[in-house]
């Protein structure tokens, strides 16, 4: 993947308009490369080169018009208004995408009409050194330009704040021509996935662009979901499946279960019945196309499962090769919540498996923890994972119970083993509360689908709320202020039927509707907007998975999964955001395969730790291709 922002790789169709307006010539390239350049007069130019015909195309940034609103999905356009042609860019990862289309705005905001006013002497020198006909890349733009570029988009947006059509306007981004038409949002060309990867995940992305099935791995907190999402944006998205053993985990990549995915059922049946039922056009479809499948939260994927698709891949695809030739990137913690089986037998886990052998080449562990910053609390995070509970760790877990931990009338959420029992709690303290109810009626973009997007979003079809409930923000909204995903308010007013939350920081926040998308096996993306807030007295471990809570207590005497203690611990922000009633050192346990599992693991992590990754051919004992 290149980072620099200055080439990209996609599917390109490129269409010459005549004066009437009708296709003259068009030409469409399934994969081709996109450089930005520089001619002998400095002019800017991107060079589209077709990776099979070898047909170079150049067209002159200069006086265009990009349409970026589905650049997220890996979608663009740009029109070239001088050449009366467009530019059509599809399936191209979606951080490289951004990135180019960044800076192509940078570079052409801080000059007039796409050129850069270079000094003579220096442009001498340059083109004493370009030979006739020569280009030059552009260089990936510095910070400097980028905030000259936001300067500038923000002084044009406070000049043209009149401007008609904001609809329009915002969709569309004019740049180059000398009277600059740009009424630029604050966060132009943001990427969603952006932050910086340590050295650990990045080890992980190389290996993932380097076509290699992988396996990651790390304690809660580690940043599993982020590396995810980064990795999805660089995978060109329609021959890539994002999927997920449970909804909730899904949403939080923009995927789909992977049930949904293999289109098996509940994958009961045996493995013929398997196959016929993802022989469907429909089915078989996805299978054909999808290239890279990504699965999040495999420790919940049972064995018997994994083998069964595993099959299904293979005669679908016709390919004898493991997944029919499918890359897999697989993610999550074996310590965490294990498999339900959807039969009576006792489910095994996926590295248990005939699959998992054959499939499964590189694995990584993630160590640096972002959840949790008390090194301490890691510490005993990291031996309740693996079942070791020491008498210092008891009297630690044990002291947090006499903690006051509520502020600003925002109560301690309680995590409970069992769903129905936290539903049981949420119910009877909103019932207590007195006041009127207001209920909130989620709008879905399908009504068909609303089953749907009951299991696989976090939020509620109707919500009801009180003054004085109990209550968590389900959604990133601004980070800055606090309002995170897991953040815990109280509701203390309703000013035109909008909810007020008091936050336990004690920022006040008007929670309006927000939206939630997720994709279907099909392609489709279908949305549900809400209040994004859900009644927060008591949240079940399970659905507890990838929230990080800043005000928690449990009574962890009722835990029947081994892994379950961990991840309800881990939940916690801090020691000092956490009470723990009655602890006792047998509601931790660690499954026995697990342990062994890792064992090797790390065995396995040390052997490659000299091997270094590249993209060509990786010799590892015991991993044979």
């Amino acid at each position: 993947m290149d980072s620099d922002g200055c080439s990209l790789t996609c599917t390109v169709a490129v269409e010459w308009l005549n004066a009437q307006g009708s296709i003259q010539r068009k030409a469409t390239h399934r994969t081709a490369s996109l450089r930005l350049t520089r001619d002998q007069q400095r002019d800017m130019l991107v060079e589209i080169r077709a990776e099979k015909a070898n047909v170079l195309t150049k067209l002159p940034l200069r006086g265009i018009s990009v349409f970026n609103k589905f650049m997220t999905e890996g979608k663009a356009s740009i029109k070239f208004r001088e050449q009366n042609c467009t530019l059509f860019l599809s399936n191209a990862p979606s951080s490289q995408l951004i990135s180019f289309l960044k800076t192509i705005f940078v570079k052409l905001t801080g000059q007039e009409g796409g050129k850069i006013p270079a000094k003579d002497s220096l442009r001498e020198r340059f083109l004493a050194n370009v030979q006739p006909g020569g280009a030059e890349d552009v260089s990936p733009a510095t910070s400097t330009e980028i905030n000259r570029a936001k300067e500038k988009a923000l002084t044009v947006s406070r000049a043209t704040v009149t401007t008609p059509s904001p609809g329009v306007v915002r969709k569309r981004k004019h740049f180059g021509d000398d009277a600059p038409r740009v009424p630029a949002a604050k966060k132009l060309y943001e990427n969603p996935t952006s932050g910086e990867l340590t050295d650990e995940q990045t080890r992980v992305l190389n290996a993932v662009l380097g076509g290699k099935n992988v396996f990651f791995t790390g304690s809660a907190g580690t940043g599993k979901s982020f590396l995810l999402r980064k990795i999805i944006s660089a995978l060109p998205p329609d021959v890539t499946m994002a999927t997920a053993s449970t909804g909730v985990a899904a949403c939080h990549i923009g995927g789909i279960t992977l049930h949904q995915f293999a289109g098996v059922g509940l994958g009961t049946g045996t493995k013929e019945r398997c196959v016929q039922l993802a022989s469907r056009p429909s089915t078989a479809a996805t299978w054909r196309k999808t290239k890279h499948l990504v699965i999040d939260e495999i420790s919940m994927v049972d064995g018997d499962f994994f083998d069964k698709i595993e099959e299904v891949a293979r005669h679908v695809r016709r390919s004898e090769r493991p997944f029919g030739g499918i890359q897999l990137i697989l993610c999550g913690d074996f310590f965490q919540l294990p498999p339900v089986s959807k039969t009576n037998d006792k489910a095994k886990f996926c590295f248990q498996s005939e699959a998992w052998q054959k499939c499964v080449h590189f694995n990584f562990e993630l160590r640096t923890v972002h959840r949790q910053k008390d090194e301490a609390f890691v510490k005993v995070l990291n031996s309740v994972r693996i079942g070791r509970v020491t008498d210092d760790i008891v009297g630690v877990l044990k002291e947090t119970a006499k903690q006051r931990i509520e502020s600003n009338g925002v109560l301690a959420t309680r995590l409970c083993s069992h769903v129905k029992e936290a539903d049981e709690i949420n119910e009877f303290q909103l019932n207590e509360l007195k006041g009127e109810s207001k209920a909130y009626t989620a709008l879905d973009s399908d009504s068909s689908m609303t089953n749907m997007l009951d299991q696989q979003l976090p939020i509620p079809g109707k919500l009801i709320l009180k003054v004085g409930a109990q209550v968590m923000l389900l959604k990133n909204i601004n980070v800055n202020s606090g309002l995170v995903n897991g953040a815990r308010g109280v509701v203390i007013d309703f000013k035109n039927d909008i909810p007020v939350i008091q936050l336990r920081s004690g920022t006040h926040y008007a929670a309006k509707m927000e939206k939630w998308a997720i994709r279907t096996s099909s392609g489709a993306v279908i949305h549900r907007k809400q209040i994004p807030l859900k009644l927060a007295w008591a949240f079940s471990i399970h659905k507890s998975q990838g929230l990080t809570l800043d005000c928690v207590e449990m009574c962890l005497s009722r835990v029947f999964d081994a892994g379950q203690s961990y991840v309800a611990l881990s939940r916690a922000q801090s020691l000092q955001s956490l009470r723990v009633l009655d602890f006792d050192s047998q509601q931790v346990w660690a499954n026995t395969a697990v342990l062994e599992f890792y064992k090797k693991f790390r065995r396995n992590l040390q052997e490659m730790e000299m091997i270094p990754l590249g993209k060509k051919k990786i010799k590892l004992e015991g991993n044979k291709r």
